[in-house]
């Protein structure tokens, strides 16, 4: 994580090691000791020799162009990878994976964590792309614009359908196969009890026992040459707890700051949360966000100022990388741990509602994807009694269906709840009250003024 981001897009194509030297050897060039210096102008001649020879200059241009369309400024690019954001980082590897000129690329939900622009911008990059591209994405207008062939993995009936087609037509016809899969069983079925009907009438007449047995096979045949149907996918079943009782104020920050060495992320920031209230803090990327709800929920500790808990005050809270899950310990020990008052059939209970039964429960949280994780941190949040909520973008890798649950759960939720979303439906469920401006540390009460800004977080 000490690895700079520039050098960390660079190594996609080996370039990392000879840019790290040539900087080390510009640094020499400026030394005032004549040979140090020396030493560093021959290193430099010959590293750049090296750099141009694997095509570093124009390399280094392509690369500029990738990271300017991700909005990866050059103080982002000049940082450690460790003092990042979240979002940050993944346009990072985003950056990298698009620069690596590789074959195939593999990507899981590249438009996460982009804004409008740079979502507009790598959807035409991806459809231009020669390669081939395996995705795994929510966004339907990549799909329609990028995807030739669908592998649709029904986890229902164990099967993955291939469609060599593009998703509009992946659509209807997986939608005509449904209904096919519907009649041919409903006829079968049919027919099978038309056989299994007269097989029984004949059975009772000895010289009539074979017939009614071939009847029988035959009907039993009818229904094993049948396709399963599909049935609907299950979905989580989301409710944020009751809040506990508390104060009138459960939460309260004031003068917080954060910086990273000479980068300053944000100073100044005060903010109250009432019983009650709901906040969504908006910022372009690396504005500090996850910083400051980190900060909220404690585990991060804030350079100057300090947060205050009030009488009562209960927090949950959902991390966006899922840093609150222990890899190491599985998602039944994971969801003890953040309900240790909870028995174990009320805990299986819950996560059962998320979609963990059977030997799901065992798993060690560090092998689950990255909407069973999101999943998981729903469910602790749920088996609690927080009366405060801070979320860290709740709807990231949730299928359409799920989100839908979490935005109905917000509705409802009677307690307070700051929350980060580049989702814009996610913040018209959450229906805020006020919104927190990083890095201006800037309140104002909510407005549809500020719905534009949402995409942008």
């Amino acid at each position: 994580m000490s690895q700079l981001a520039r050098d960390r897009i660079l190594s996609a194509r080996g370039l990392d090691g000879v840019a790290r030297k040539m900087r080390q050897a510009q640094d020499d060039m400026a030394s005032e000791d004549p040979a140090v210096r020396a030493k560093g102008m021959r290193r430099y001649d010959r590293l750049e020799a090296e750099f141009i020879a694997g095509g570093g200059y124009a390399a280094e241009s392509e690369a500029a162009v990738i990271t300017s369309n991700l909005d990866l400024p050059e103080r982002v690019l000049a940082q450690p990878l460790s003092t990042l954001s979240g979002g940050q980082r993944r346009r990072v590897e985003l950056a990298r994976i698009l620069f690596s000129n590789a074959d195939t690329m593999l990507l899981d939900e590249p438009t996460n964590h982009l804004d409008a622009d740079s979502i507009l911008w790598l959807r035409d990059f991806l459809k231009n792309f020669s390669g081939g591209l395996m995705v795994i994405s929510h966004d339907v207008e990549l799909m329609e614009l990028v995807v030739n062939r669908v592998f649709y993995l029904d986890a229902n009936r164990c099967v993955i359908d291939q469609y060599n087609m593009g998703w509009k037509n992946y659509l209807t016809q997986r939608e005509q196969d449904e209904h096919r899969r519907k009649r041919e069983r409903a006829n079968a079925q049919k027919k099978a009890n038309a056989l299994m009907e007269q097989a029984n009438k004949m059975r009772a007449k000895a010289t009539k026992a074979v017939a009614a047995q071939q009847m029988i096979k035959r009907a039993e045949k009818l229904l094993r040459g049948l396709e399963d149907e599909r049935q609907s996918d299950k979905v989580a079943a989301i409710r944020f707890p009751d809040p506990a009782p508390c104060g009138k104020t459960p939460l309260s920050a004031q003068g917080l700051s954060k910086s990273y060495g000479s980068l300053e992320i944000f100073t100044d920031v005060d903010l109250a949360i009432d019983r009650g209230s709901r906040v969504v803090v908006l910022g372009l990327n690396g504005a500090g966000k996850t910083t400051l709800l980190r900060m909220l929920a404690g585990s991060t500790e804030p350079d100057t100022g300090e947060v205050v808990y009030g009488h009562g005050a209960k927090l949950g809270y959902f991390a966006q990388e899922h840093e609150i899950l222990d890899g190491d310990r599985t998602v039944f020990e994971n969801m003890k741990s953040a309900a240790p008052d909870l028995d174990d059939t009320r805990v299986r209970t819950i996560l059962g509602s998320f979609l963990f039964s059977g030997d799901d429960v065992d798993k060690p949280a560090g092998v689950l994807s990255g909407g069973e994780k999101t999943r998981l941190s729903l469910a602790t949040l749920v088996a609690s009694s927080a009366n405060v909520l801070l979320l860290d973008e709740p709807t990231n890798n949730l299928d359409p269906a799920s989100r839908e649950e979490i935005l109905n759960a917000l509705k409802a939720y009677q307690g307070a709840i700051v929350m980060v979303s580049h989702d814009e439906g996610a913040v018209e469920a959450l229906d805020p009250e006020r919104v927190l401006l990083l890095p201006d540390a800037v309140e104002d009460l909510w407005s549809k003024d500020y719905q534009d800004l949402i995409s942008l977080a």
